[in-house]
């Protein structure tokens, strides 16, 4: 008896695929800027909260602490927000969505006393806000390009 397995090269003409112009690999690092530069140069982050004759829709949203990168329950809470929004907006509503963060209290000044360590008993109050505050600004931007990487509108 012999083998009449078809070889690798033959299983490809057993297929029917449809044609696409879609790239066979998404090569997202090389493509990603330039999908980001085309969104904020056309203002898409933006585009539906102009609109000032419709109706309103309002998303009140718990912002989420501003110590450390994001994760996936940030991302799957920003996501599902963002579809809310996104189909309001595709109603017709006017959707002035501004996130924010919670840039004080004990998250983030935990981490920041884990960062310094002893050192921080040597710190002074105004002194201590201070690096909270370098801290938080650092995490709101780190986060909010992480949330325009996503499509995130908000």
């Amino acid at each position: 008896m012999t083998d009449t397995k078809p070889t690798g090269k033959d299983w490809k003409h057993t297929l029917t695929l449809p044609e696409t112009d879609f790239p066979m690999r998404g090569n997202l690092p090389e493509r990603e800027p330039g999908f980001l530069a085309r969104w904020q140069e056309q203002g898409i982050y933006r585009q539906w909260q102009n609109r000032q004759d419709a109706e309103s829709y309002v998303l009140h949203d718990g912002p989420p602490y501003a110590n450390g990168e994001i994760h996936i329950g940030h991302a799957l809470n920003k996501v599902l927000k963002d579809i809310v929004v996104k189909y309001q907006a595709m109603r017709g509503k006017r959707v002035p969505f501004v996130p924010g963060w919670d840039c004080h209290g004990l998250p983030i000044e935990t981490q920041v006393s884990k960062q310094l360590g002893k050192a921080v008993r040597d710190l002074g109050d105004a002194e201590f806000r201070a690096e909270c505050r370098t801290y938080a600004t650092k995490y709101v931007e780190l986060q909010g390009d992480a949330f325009k990487r996503l499509g995130i509108f908000g």
